[in-house]
Order: C-alpha cells, then sequence, then structure tokens
C-alpha cells in the first residue's frame, strides 16, 4: 500500500558536455594552434526541506526528476554552460535512502536545509589542452562524463512535539480536534485515520507546540498488521507521548472488546517490538470518553485501570468529544516542555 508519507522517486544528473575540438582561424595567423573550449558540467539534483509541505503525496504524480545538460565546448577557447540543478522541494523530516544500498543519505530535519543526492557529470576536456611540442595540432577532445543516477526512497518523519497514541476509535483525532485548529476526519468505525494530523496547540502568544495524531495502532503493528505499523516511525521524534485510551469501549455483538489496560499493555509490547527506546520516552495516560459514564463511575473506573496497569506516570481522565479535561492536560504538556527547556539551559556550559 502507497501512503502519502512514503515514495520512491528517480532522480538523474545532467551529463557533461563534450569537449570541442576547434583550430583558431584568423587572418594574418598562420598556424594559429588549438583552441577548442571545455564542455560544461551537467546539473546536479538537490532534495531542499520546506516547512510549508507536510506530505510525499505529491511524488505519486511525478517520480522522475532529471537536471540539465551541460553544454558542449565551442573554438576561440570557450567553455561550455553549466546545466541548471534541478531543485526539489520535501517537507521538513524527510529522511532520504539509496533504495540499491540502503544507505541512509541525509535527513532533513530543518527549513531551507539542503542535501545534494546527484552529482552533475563533468564536462569533456577540450583540444585546447592536449598541446605540446610534439604534438601541435591535437584532434582529441574528451567526452563529458555521465550525471549520476539514483532511485531513491523518502520517507517523512513528522516533526511533532507530541504524539497521540493508541487503538483505533481511542478518540486520538477527537483529542486533536478539541485542543487545536487541525481538522481530521472523525467517525465511529475503525480506522478513521489514514494518515497522521498535524495540529498546533497555542496556550498563550510565543507558548505552543505540535501535537501529531498517529493512526491507530492494533497487535501485530510491529509485524505490518494494520495501518499503524507505517506510522510507527513519526513517534520517534516527539518528546511526549500521550497514551489515549477509551475507558468505555462499547461491547459489540460477536467482537471481543478489551479491557482498557489490556489494551495499553499491547500498545507497550508493539512499541517495545519497533523500537525499545520508545518506552523509554515520557508517556502520559489520558482516559478518554468519561463523558460515556457517571463522573463517580468514571473516576473510579479510571483509578481501578491505573491501579491494575501499575501506572507510576501521570494520568488524565477526559472526555475530548465533549472537550472536558482537555485544557488541562495540554496546559500540563506545556509545563513540561518548560521546564525541559530550563534544564537545559541550565546544564549548557
Amino acid at each position: 500500500m502507497k501512503l502519502v508519507d512514503e515514495a520512491e522517486i528517480q532522480v538523474t544528473a545532467g551529463n557533461g558536455g563534450n569537449g570541442c575540438v576547434g583550430f583558431r582561424r584568423e587572418k594574418y595567423i598562420p598556424m594559429g594552434g588549438p583552441d577548442g573550449g571545455d564542455g560544461g558540467a551537467g546539473g546536479s539534483v538537490w532534495l531542499v526541506a520546506d516547512e510549508n509541505l507536510n506530505t510525499l503525496v505529491d511524488f505519486r504524480h511525478q517520480r522522475l526528476f532529471k537536471a540539465q545538460r551541460g553544454q558542449d565546448g565551442m573554438g576561440r577557447q570557450m567553455y561550455g554552460k553549466g546545466g541548471e540543478d534541478a531543485v526539489v522541494t520535501v517537507p521538513v523530516g524527510t529522511v532520504v535512502t539509496n533504495v540499491e544500498t540502503g544507505e541512509v543519505i541525509g535527513d532533513l530535519a530543518t527549513h531551507g536545509q539542503r542535501l545534494l543526492v546527484a552529482h552533475g557529470g563533468k564536462g569533456g576536456l577540450g583540444n585546447m589542452h592536449f598541446k605540446s611540442s610534439v604534438n601541435r595540432a591535437p584532434r582529441k577532445a574528451l567526452p563529458g562524463l555521465p550525471g549520476e543516477e539514483r532511485v531513491l526512497r523518502l520517507e517523512l518523519k513528522l516533526l511533532a512535539d507530541v504524539g497521540l497514541l493508541g487503538f483505533p476509535n481511542a478518540g486520538k483525532s477527537t483529542l486533536i480536534r478539541a485542543v487545536s485548529a487541525a481538522t481530521p476526519k472523525v467517525a465511529d468505525y475503525p480506522f478513521t485515520t489514514l494518515y497522521p494530523n498535524l495540529g498546533v496547540v497555542s496556550v498563550e502568544p510565543h507558548r505552543s507546540f505540535v501535537i501529531a495524531d498517529i493512526p491507530g495502532l492494533i497487535e501485530g503493528a510491529a509485524d505490518g498488521a494494520g495501518l499503524g505499523a507505517q506510522f510507527l516511525r513519526h513517534l520517534q521524534r516527539t518528546r511526549l507521548l500521550l497514551h489515549v485510551v477509551d475507558m468505555a469501549p462499547m461491547d459489540m455483538e460477536g467482537v471481543d472488546t478489551p479491557d482498557p489496560a489490556t489494551e495499553v499493555r499491547a500498545i507497550e509490547k508493539e512499541l517495545e517490538r519497533h523500537d525499545p527506546e520508545l518506552l523509554q520516552k515520557p508517556r502520559w495516560l489520558v482516559l478518554n470518553k468519561a463523558d460515556l459514564l457517571q463522573p463517580g463511575e468514571a473516576r473510579e473506573r479510571a483509578e481501578a485501570i491505573v491501579a491494575e496497569l501499575g501506572w507510576k506516570d501521570r494520568w488524565f481522565l477526559a472526555s475530548a468529544i465533549g472537550r472536558e479535561g482537555t485544557w488541562p492536560i495540554m496546559l500540563e504538556v506545556m509545563s513540561f516542555f518548560d521546564r525541559q527547556k530550563q534544564e537545559a539551559a541550565e546544564q549548557a556550559p
């Protein structure tokens, strides 16, 4: 399945122009000698990170990028014009891999960062370079060298401060709608979210952070099951994970609905299988859909889930659809980042 956060493209740098075989021919200048110029260098292919892009969907339609060929050399020792570079814009957070070798060429993590992915061919030498005392009229010139050609895999890892994770229908999309201007699609069936959504949570002027709604995970995600497997990589860049749990899952006929604690453990298992370091990130528990229970019952059930899990970190009770308890979570997140920033400043030399 081709997804908007990964793509394969072919890049071809321009060939170098050919060197020229030429001789000076002017009146009153007998035996003017060789004057063939060099060919111009071929254009290169560059990738440039652009913060205005947020998916790789455009590469579904255009996958071939080619730089211009260098111009051939000319007489009178005139060099050929170099070919123009091809500049391809990609979202910030794009990781570039050489498909043939598996080598990671670069990681475009900041706006405006440039990465050379295919070098243009060198122009060929004209015959003026081959003149010598024994060969005063060389008829030799070199052809331009071919430009590099590669097939690249582009993978987008979202640059978000906070990642929302959890099972399908846990309420992640509803939560991001409640606290930001993002408007992801929400519905009452699994896998509503088919690609990550980003939202900016602005606590007050000049105090904000980016939150990402990651498609729901299921058991076996690390082995490729469901949709979430394609997006586990997005969590690797986040500074804080909010584990959203449906604390009141609906019982459906013929469907074995796991309890919230079992779902949390299942997600933890998938995170560990994909990258054990994900479990070392700060992770807070958000017990969502409290509106489906009576206030006293919701608090009692939340405490029971936390006790069953032996949860040591922070946890919250919330109703994303009713926007109850969501803003205090965001304030706590902002305070967490402020403390991180202060600690980093104190440890700086």
